[in-house]
């Protein structure tokens, strides 16, 4: 059986993610840092599909964290077909207000920590396998108070696309998904006008829902055609 890793897989797109790959036949690696409740719900949800599921813990913020899941699946496993990374973490002020700590901490969740789990786990990544990274529309198109987060979503496409050199002698392909506004908890809490506003600004009057990002993704791991691509998903979005 092949086996997948998903970070941050206990809600919202990474738990969507984690479903469709149980029902695409993968053992799944479902990864959370901080909410233990969520990682509870999320085992009752794949359970209901499968029991070719393990849940970790693995924080991208701290190295050691991180370093210690790469040691568990080395341990547990013989090889890794697939790996999506999910997992991210926003900033939203202005630009003068953005302090060192705000700016190193961003990069060490979404571009480091995944640049490493890749570089650590190379030698157990199968020869035709599929790395996903799952970025942003603001990685494309600036948006003026997440600066932060825009940029480091912008250098993960990057990050995509130079991967695909280093795999291209194993067949493994190497994609990013740049989701645009997507009906999760987060996007949930915003306050009502400024979801007017999104929804108003989008060609399908509405948020993607995380299974369409999910099914991205699946288009990815059977399309072996697929390498070095950044899909957009944007809903005809306008963002001027």
């Amino acid at each position: 059986m092949k086996t997948a890793i998903v970070t941050g897989a206990t809600k919202g797109i990474g738990l969507a993610i984690a479903r469709m790959l149980l029902k695409e036949g993968y053992h799944v690696v479902a990864t959370y840092a901080h909410d233990s409740a969520s990682a509870g719900r999320c085992r009752e949800e794949l359970s209901a599909i499968s029991s070719n599921f393990t849940i970790a813990h693995a924080d991208q913020s701290d190295k050691a964290s991180m370093h210690e899941f790469v040691e568990y699946i080395k341990g547990a496993y013989t090889s890794v077909e697939a790996i999506v990374c999910n997992a991210g973490t926003t900033l939203r002020c202005p630009f003068e207000e953005i302090t060192d700590e705000d700016w190193e901490r961003m990069m060490q969740v979404n571009l480091n920590s995944n640049m490493y789990l890749v570089r650590d786990l190379y030698p157990m990544i199968a020869p035709n396998s599929r790395i996903i990274f799952i970025g942003s529309m603001m990685g494309v198109y600036p948006h003026g108070t997440s600066l932060a987060y825009g940029v480091t979503k912008s250098a993960l496409h990057a990050l995509a696309l130079n991967l695909v050199k280093c795999f291209e002698a194993t067949n493994t392909t190497v994609n990013a998904i740049a989701p645009g506004f997507v009906e999760t908890e987060w996007q949930a809490s915003k306050p009502q006008h400024i979801r007017d506003n999104i929804i108003a600004k989008s060609a399908v009057k509405r948020f993607a829902t995380p299974d369409e990002v999910a099914d991205a993704v699946r288009f990815c791991l059977n399309n072996a055609f697929v390498n070095g691509s950044i899909i957009e998903l944007s809903g005809g979005y306008n963002f001027k």
